[in-house]
């Protein structure tokens, strides 16, 4: 497809921009050929012209598909190009994070300015053993190349380091070094790397220095050689140094520093043991303050000199050695203080006593005359004569420089050599791997002499760098058989031949600086006239005659040429050496030793290439011989000359490229600029590499990738048996040009743009059969809407026309009514209008008709009127006249009645004075004295209590009134005394007046008191009020405070139960971290032990030495085999006697003292373990203490509790009686006595036994006595309640007195007894029966569950399998069965032989019993009586013998016991054979036999050589799974067996009581006890191992790799570093594989007999393995970072589930250890958008860190178009969610990791007598006993 048919509508591209380099930007139409402009859009929606070159007509690069961007191989890419390039790496750095990325053969890393965990030891054994393509970039996968590439090719290797100043060149070494050294397994012994890494404070102090670009820029080059032995281990290192920057000593540019070690020594002047030195600060030394800028930010130079100081302790330079090199230091700064003096233009001199070189010369040990002499004079020799010639000033300024130079560089060598001398290793070096941190190419405003040998070793560098690239290219396709043309890539040749050919540059200036008047000037007019317009490399500047140009490979630099003389020939005067080497200071001369070697670049010895030579050093010459030619070499001589070697020692080695890349100035964290990335990139070589994988075919798929991934694009009739060829078949169709692509043998190669041309067409073809998927779905979807809608309108439709049917029909009814309504309207209207007129009519009619009756009305009424008028007034002058005749009248009448009335009155004033007037006067008063009492009556009834003075009142009220009555009643009995009476009537009515005064006043009074009574009321109701308030106030209060006691109580109560908790899940913790710090000191201790053995092996063959190959052994690697290791703490004289020959008889002095040491540890582990467990006890019970006292209420016992307490006690001391007296009886029975006493027919014998019959059954109804008291005890205390009053308890107690005093307590207690010993006995009965009768029964149907759950799931894996593997599964289920099936049958056997043991003693008994009564009737018959009875003939039964569970062999037959039964013997026959753990048994029965005979040394003997048998055999067969698991097995159950038959009673509480009789009777083991734990615990450690080493390479292809659920995964491409195929190939591990492997490590350790917990143990241990290393290489691996592989994940894990569910082993706590897995593969899964996401990934990802939910997050990588990148901000909110979360920074999880194991006590059922010895163990030797 030709590339112009790719620029079509919506295609992007890149073009030019001058801020960022390069834009990305959309066509906006089609481009068809002769456009002369494009028309694009740009990413912010602006609209473009972008106008093509009319000469060269170059379309803009295009983009390459998102779904490429931020591969981790920028050889991936489709289209290979520069913002390609850039673009995936500032992708990369930016949103993902990642800081290296593969360019080829190239590792590019991005300085982070900023820690990242992602170099420590956990990650270097993840990369360790991996290949290069398999894991993310990363300096270690470089490491590991180079490693293993040395180890494999035995051809050393070299990492050639390049950057700009401040890149992370000096960091990316250290961290090669630090891989180099964890994973040769040296890191604990050489510590080379320790040493290496000690030296860069030095390294960093005496040649770093501040620049504009760098705070701490190397300003020299480093070549550092890690040596390695045969074994591939470090044993030492070498260190290179190329170029030293010296004209930085006496010169700095404005903004940058001289080395660090001057302003150390600045900032450290006033320390005591510095003031010799007489320095001062920086700014007063011209050598430290002319570039302006003494201080870095954020650096202590003082505390940087103490770092630098204890360095060179650690690398071996003394106090006196540092103070010499500080004194040397302060020297040269003083030195550049010296100033001169012109005398004239040809001399100069010094000033008298100059101070600056005084110090200089005190310092230095030299006279001050003879160096102030030569500072201004110089010697000249001739042939014949030696002159003295004075210098000028500027001259001897130079020389005063020159020398400052000098003795700088010579004392860099003499530190470079010491820290040589402390990294040299006496071992021969094998092969070594060398780091070269070399500076990169340089550019500056001001370029001299330095940047021309920096660029000119950078160019051959490159060329170096582009031939090996172009040779791998062509390698792979003479691999892979294509066809190849020569690929035409830049050859820097040209530019080194312009530089070091003959009449190139260096020839001229080393010409030039041969010449007498030779200056900058001449070599300038020199250059122009060789290569000006000679040369197309070679160009000179328009405005200077000073400077020459150079086209390098990276970019134009102009140099100036002032100084290039003076720097090359780097000119010291002889005299001014030879001062120096007179010093009386012994370190000074030693600088200058070399010059006297005089060893020349070419004959350098291997260790070090020096830095530069100057014209004075001096060689051995022999007496006579002129030393005038010493000094010819110039600084670009011997810099080409260490160049050139540097080279030869590359292409001798295999190089391996990091480019560092420093992405900004500023030293911003994740920081890209892109002008800056891109001017490194160009001159770092990685766009050249680039370019030439450009130039070939730089796609590279294999055809089952291709396939897999193109399958869409192809028919199924394209689809063949053959992929090779149906790739072939389809590419043919899809790319027509055959120059397009190649096919190779496994391999299909493409070239630029194919790979996206592919993806294009791919993405047509997917997003088609979305489009079509979508117009199904759409069209399906609209046409059911369309049906829908259509029956919704046809069902309106139906409604709508019923509707208007009834509304047509309203409306006829309406049409109808409304006639009708018109009919009577008109009617109505008419009618209405009718008598509306007829109204009116009769209206008028009316009005006509009144007024014509009331004109007759009014006339007539006129003269009514007028009569009435006439009648009133002739009516008014008649009343007129009658009223005056009245008024006379009247008159008269009123005269009369006066007189008549006067005379009335007179009557009436005598009828006045009568007594009948007075009664009626009386009368009314005596009711109204009546009223007045009944309310005076009524006042004091209300108010009697209040006042006394109203009481006083009433009484007088009432006395008067009572004299009122008595006088009244005088009055009426005579009328005689009315005059007295009228008298008295007066008095009274005085007295009246008196008391209705008084009355009011009373009223007064009382209103007053009433008044006072209602505020007293109101007072203390308002009183009340307050009070009450108070008190309800108080009641909430104390009610707040009640509440608050509680709260306060709950919450002390919740506090101590937390704390408690928290305790004692902290004093667990700390458990477990000692148990595994004692778990790894005994690793550590076999580990030596191991390595003692094989230091020991290496001694005696070190005659013979193999072939060395690659031996590689892991830095955490151990082992557990030692064949030396003690058993108790007995001496080791008493041992040796007994031992075996051992091959070292000096060994064992040391095993015992660390074994001693390791039991001496245990002890205090135990103690502390103790410790402890007592402090949680404590706790408890201050818990249980303080419950108790808040539970705690008065509760009083009863009498007939304290009486049966009293009873209780009273039979517990008569059954102690008893048990003393049946003791007592039992001792005289065991005393020997005479044989007549004790023989079993004597009488005392008979009498003894009939008492201890009696005895024992008294005792044992006492005992059941005790027992039912204690139960009745218990219920009654329980049935008490703490309510109990006195009384109740004085009642109890007189009830008990009176029962007492009666004696009916003892009845009623002996019947209760009996009744509940009866009921109790059959309730246990049946109960037990019950029991026994369900667990049965729940057994067989648990079995048969189980085994028809098995049967099922069996059969469904067969069904699942192919057929080969059906049948071997079914043979191995059909072995599996009958294994068991015999192991069933051979337990049914015990048994039986068991029961006929038991019957065939009962019948020895019985045999017994019947001879003894035998014999007793023989003794009572007569000799008569026995002569005249015939001899019946008696069988004698044959006696069987009584076996105790021993086994007797004899001391020689040690060696053939453990040979047999622990050498020799294959695991494999006894786990099938025999009943598990045979051999522990046996052993055990032996230690018993020797334990009976009371043999320690036998004893001894014999566990010792048990213990060294198994580590001999684990160190032999070690890698053995079934013999670490047999062994394990067996040694948990002999240590089980030490414990169940020890004596001791915590571990008999299980044993029968005929194992309680095989306990141990003379030794406690309990030393050896603990010495067999600990050889439990090296080899579950190294069973372990062996799990981890047969699974590893199973996990990553099984768990991630693999497709469990076809189709799911995607392919994506790949680069130049092949990366693991997820297709599962023959012979890739799959999930099944690792499933089979589970099954089969479960299968071997139940065989083996392994104790159920410790099972749970491994499988948790296997489990977590399988999670750890699954996580960390997902962590690794941006290619599984997808969707899909979450998906994929999650179905292995639920996999893994289902086995655990079908071992039933779901409780190991196995699942919890895959929790992280599980919550990776869910973070893959889940939604990642908005912040409700954010929020459930914070939740949901409780078992990862946050560095690894970020790191997912980074690393999340879409495999096809459709799916969406997670944004930056998205990841950023996280991060703000998660910073609170304090978890471990640590990026992966430890997978070598080891759960601290415990043993759990095991007890064995199996009887000891019962075990029978199979002869194909070969222990005949061995007796029964």
């Amino acid at each position: 497809m030709a590339a112009s048919e790719l620029y079509t509508k919506f295609a992007r591209v890149w073009i030019p921009d001058p801020e960022e380099v390069w834009k990305s930007a959309e066509l906006l139409k089609d481009y068809k050929p002769g456009d002369k402009v494009l028309q694009l859009r740009l990413e912010g929606g602006k609209d473009l012209e972008y106008r093509l070159d009319p000469k060269t007509k170059e379309l803009p690069h295009l983009r390459n598909p998102d779904i490429l961007v931020g591969e981790n191989d920028l050889t991936a890419l489709s289209y290979l190009h520069e913002p390609a390039v850039l673009h995936n790496l500032r992708v990369r750095f930016i949103d993902s994070k990642l800081i290296y990325t593969y360019c080829g053969i190239v590792l590019v890393a991005i300085n982070p300015y900023e820690q990242l965990p992602i170099y420590g030891e956990d990650i270097i054994n993840a990369y360790s053993g991996q290949n290069m393509g398999d894991m993310d970039p990363h300096i270690f996968a470089v490491a590991e190349e180079a490693y293993k590439q040395m180890a494999r090719d035995e051809r050393n290797q070299s990492i050639i380091v390049s950057g700009e100043s401040g890149a992370g060149k000096t960091v990316s070494a250290k961290y090669a070094m630090r891989y180099f050294a964890t994973v040769s397994g040296s890191a604990s012994e050489a510590n080379v790397e320790e040493k290496v890494l000690a030296s860069n404070p030095i390294m960093e102090s005496i040649g770093n220095a501040k620049t504009t670009r760098n705070d701490n820029s190397s300003r020299f080059g480093k070549y550092i050689e890690i040596g390695f032995d045969k074994r591939y281990r470090i044993i030492g290192a070498n260190m290179r140094t190329y170029l030293l920057e010296k004209s930085r000593v006496v010169f700095q540019a404005e903004e940058e520093r001289n080395y660090h070690i001057f302003y150390q020594l600045c900032a450290s002047a006033k320390l005591p043991e510095f003031k010799m030195l007489r320095l001062g600060n920086a700014d007063y030394f011209l050598y430290t303050k002319q570039g302006g800028s003494p201080v870095i930010d954020g650096i202590d130079d003082a505390k940087e000199m103490v770092h630098t100081r204890q360095a060179c302790t650690l690398l071996g330079i003394n106090e006196s050695y540092q103070m010499g090199i500080f004194r040397i230091l302060a020297g040269i700064l003083h030195l550049g203080n010296v100033g001169f003096t012109s005398r004239d233009s040809d001399s100069c001199s010094i000033p008298p006593k100059h101070e600056p070189l005084s110090i200089f010369c005190d310092l230095m040990g030299v006279e001050y005359e003879e160096m102030c002499h030569w500072l201004c004079h110089r010697k000249l020799a001739t042939a014949t004569e030696t002159y003295i010639k004075p210098i000028p000033k500027l001259q001897a300024t130079n020389a005063r420089d020159a020398l400052a130079k000098h003795i700088y560089a010579k004392l860099f060598n003499w530190i470079v050599d010491h820290v040589n001398q402390a990294l040299h290793s006496a071992v021969k070096q094998h092969s070594f791997i060398g780091v070269l941190d070399i500076y990169g190419f340089e550019t500056f405003e001001i370029n001299s002499f330095e940047q021309f040998c920096i660029n000119y070793a950078n160019e051959k560098l490159q060329q170096q760098f582009n031939m090996h690239v172009f040779k791998l290219e062509q390698e792979e396709y003479m691999k892979e058989q294509i066809p190849w043309t020569l690929i035409d890539f830049y050859d820097n040749q040209p530019c080194i031949n312009l530089i070091e050919a003959k009449l190139g540059i260096l020839d001229l200036l080393d010409e030039e600086c041969k010449m007498p008047k030779g200056s900058d000037d001449t070599w300038a007019q020199k250059l122009y006239n060789t290569h000006l317009n000679k040369c197309a490399l070679f160009e000179k500047p328009r405005l200077s005659n000073k400077a020459f140009i150079i086209q390098h490979f990276a970019d134009k630099v102009e140099y100036q040429c002032e100084g290039f003389l003076e720097k090359n020939k780097d000119t010291v005067f002889e005299e001014q050496i030879k001062v120096l080497k007179s010093s009386k200071f012994k370190m000074l001369p030693e600088l200058f030793q070399d010059d006297e070697k005089a060893i020349s670049p070419t004959s350098a010895t291997p260790g070090r290439t020096p830095l530069s030579r100057t014209p004075i050093k001096p060689t051995k010459v022999r007496p006579g011989q002129s030393t005038a030619k010493e000094h010819k070499k110039t600084v670009g001589h011997q810099f080409r000359n260490s160049l050139h070697l540097l080279m030869e020692t590359l292409n001798a080695t295999t190089p391996h490229y990091v480019r560092c890349i420093k992405p900004n100035d500023f030293k911003f964290p994740f920081t890209f600029d892109e002008k800056r990335a891109v001017q490194q990139l160009r001159a770092c070589g990685v766009l050249e590499t680039i370019r030439i994988s450009a130039a070939g075919f730089p796609s590279r798929w294999t055809y089952q990738e291709f396939f897999s991934r193109y399958r869409v694009l192809m028919k199924q009739k394209d689809v063949l048996s053959d992929r090779k060829q149906t790739c072939k078949n389809v590419l043919e169709k899809l790319i027509l040009d055959k120059d397009k692509y190649q096919f190779g043998k496994n391999k299909i190669f493409f070239r630029a743009g194919q790979v996206a041309y592919l993806e294009k067409i791919r993405a047509d073809k997917l997003r088609a059969a979305c489009i079509r998927i979508q117009k199904t779905i759409r069209g399906w979807l609209l046409r059911k809407k369309y049906l829908r809608m259509r029956k919704a309108a046809i069902t309106i439709q139906r409604y709508v026309r019923g509707y208007q049917a009834r509304c047509y029909a309203k409306f006829l009814r309406r049409t109808n009514a409304a006639t009708i309504i018109q009919k009577y309207w008109r009617m109505y209207v008419v009618r209405k209008r009718y008598q509306i007129k007829r109204a009116a009519t009769i209206i008028l009619q009316s009005y006509l008709r009144g007024y014509m009756a009331r004109n007759r009305y009014y006339k007539i009424l006129r003269q009514h009127k007028a009569i009435i008028i006439q009648k009133q007034v002739r009516g008014w002058l008649a009343r007129l006249h009658y009223k005056r005749c009245l008024k006379a009248i009247v008159y008269l009448q009123c005269c009369f009645r006066r007189m008549m009335a006067k005379r009335e009155l007179k009557k009436l004033k005598i009828e006045a004075r009568s007594v009948e007037r007075y009664k009626k006067l009386h009368i009314g008063m005596e009711n109204k004295i009546m009223q007045l009492q009944r309310k005076v009556d009524e006042q004091n009834k209300e108010y009697k209590c209040l006042l006394e003075k109203l009481t006083t009142l009433e009484g007088t009220y009432t006395s008067e009134t009572e004299k009122l009555r008595s006088d009244l009643g005088r009055l009426q009995l005579s009328e005689e005394e009315a005059k007295i009476a009228t008298s008295r009537v007066l008095s009274l009515q005085e007295e009246i007046a008196k008391l209705r005064k008084d009355l009011e006043r009373t009223q007064s009074e009382k209103k007053t008191i009433e008044e006072w009574a209602d505020k007293y009321k109101k007072e203390t109701e308002q009183l009340v009020s307050n009070l009450k308030e108070e008190n309800t106030l108080l009641k909430k209060e104390k009610e707040t405070l009640n509440h608050l006691i509680s709260e306060q109580a709950k919450e002390i109560t919740e506090t101590m139960e937390k704390k408690l908790i928290e305790e004692t899940k902290q004093l667990e913790l700390d458990l477990n971290d000692e148990r595994l710090r004692y778990q790894n000191l005994l690793n550590e201790f076999s580990r030596l032990e191991e390595r003692y053995d094989d230091l020991k092996e290496e001694m005696t063959l070190m005659v013979h030495v193999p072939k060395p190959g690659h031996r590689r052994t892991d830095s955490t690697h151990s082992s557990n085999e030692s064949e030396y290791t003690f058993s108790s703490e007995i001496t080791e004289t008493e041992d040796l006697p007994l031992r075996m020959e051992e091959p070292s008889e000096k060994k064992a002095p040391l095993d015992m003292s660390l074994f001693l040491k390791l039991q001496k540890r245990v002890t205090e582990l135990e103690q502390e373990k103790q410790t402890m467990q007592d402090e949680l006890d404590r706790k408890e019970e201050q818990v249980l203490r303080s419950k108790a006292k808040e539970e705690e209420r008065p509760q009083i016992r009863g009498a007939e509790l304290e009486y049966e307490s009293l009873k209780r006690q009273e039979l517990e001391s008569e059954n102690k009686k008893l048990k003393n007296e049946l003791n007592e009886l039992r001792k005289a029975l065991s005393e020997k006595g005479a044989p007549e006493v004790t023989a079993p027919g004597a009488p005392a014998y008979r009498v003894l036994m009939e008492q201890l019959t009696s005895v024992s059954e008294e005792l044992d109804v006492r005992k059941e006595e005790v027992l039912i008291l204690r139960s009745q005890l218990v219920s009654q205390k329980e049935a008490i309640q703490p309510k109990n009053t006195m009384t109740d308890s004085t009642i109890l107690l007189e009830d008990v007195q009176k029962m007492k005093d009666k004696g009916e307590i003892a009845q009623a207690y002996i019947g209760l007894k009996e009744t509940n010993r009866l009921l109790e006995s059959q309730l246990q009965s049946q109960k037990k029966s019950h029991d026994n009768e369900t667990e049965a029964l729940r057994g067989e149907i648990q079995s048969l569950k189980e085994e028809n759950n098995r049967q099922q799931q069996l059969l469904a894996q067969n069904l699942q399998l192919p057929p080969e593997a059906r049948i071997e599964a079914s043979l191995q289920h059909e072995i599996t069965r009958l294994t068991n099936e015999n192991l069933d049958l051979m337990e049914q056997l015990e048994k039986q032989d068991k029961t006929v043991r038991k019957l065939k003693k009962q019948l020895k008994v019985f045999a017994k019993k019947i001879g003894e009564l035998e014999v007793g009737q023989m003794e009572n018959i007569s000799p008569g009586q026995i002569i005249d009875e015939p001899i019946r003939p008696v069988n004698i039964p044959r006696k069987e013998k009584d076996f105790q569970g021993m086994l007797e062999y004899k001391k020689d037959d040690e060696q053939k016991l453990v040979k047999n039964l622990i050498l020799d013997l294959k695991p494999r026959g006894v786990a099938v054979n025999l009943i598990p753990g045979l051999p522990a048994y046996i052993l055990f029965m032996c230690v018993r036999h020797a334990d009976y005979l009371n043999d320690d040394q036998k004893v001894r003997s014999l566990l010792t050589s048990t213990i060294n048998s198994i580590k001999k055999v684990l160190k032999k067969r070690g890698d053995d799974f079934e013999t670490v698991s047999f062994w394990l097995s067996n040694t948990c159950r002999f240590l089980h067996c030490l414990k169940q038959y020890s004596g001791e009673e915590g571990f008999m509480k299980h044993n029968t009581p005929r194992q309680n009789e095989h306990c141990l009777t003379n030794f406690d083991l309990a030393e050896y006890r603990q010495v067999l734990s600990d050889l439990a615990i090296q080899i579950y450690q190294q069973l372990v191992r062996v799990l981890e080493n047969i699974l590893q390479p199973m996990i990553v292809s099984g768990m991630l790799e693999h497709e469990t659920i076809q189709g799911v995964s995607g392919v994506k491409p790949t680069g130049l570093r092949k990366r693991t195929s997820s297709i599962a190939d023959e012979g890739t591990y799959t999930l099944d594989s690792i499933l089979r492997q589970l099954n089969s490590f479960h299968s071997v350790m139940c065989q083996h007999g392994m104790d159920p917990e410790l099972i749970k143990q491994v499988v948790k241990q296997m489990f977590y393995i399988v999670g750890a290393i699954t996580l960390n290489n997902l962590l690794l691996r941006k290619d599984m970072c997808s969707w899909s592989k979450g998906m994929q994940i999650r179905y292995n894990v639920s996999q893994l589930e289902e086995w655990l569910r079908d071992k039933n082993l779901m409780n190991s706590g196995a699942k919890e250890t895959l929790e992280p897995l599980i919550q990776a593969a869910q973070l893959l899964q889940v939604k990642k958008k908005t912040d409700e996401d954010a929020e459930a990934i914070c939740s949901m990802c409780n078992a990862l860190t946050t560095a690894q939910i970020v790191k997912v997050l980074n690393l999340y990588t879409p495999v096809n178009e459709f799916e969406e990148r997670v944004s930056v901000s998205f990841i950023r909110t996280i991060q703000m969610r998660l910073r609170d979360r304090k978890d471990s920074p640590q990026l992966l999880m430890d997978a070598k990791h080891i759960f601290p194991v415990t043993f759990p006590f095991n007890p064995s059922s199996l009887a000891l007598e019962t075990i029978q010895i199979p002869t194909s163990l070969g222990l005949g030797f061995i007796a029964r006993v």
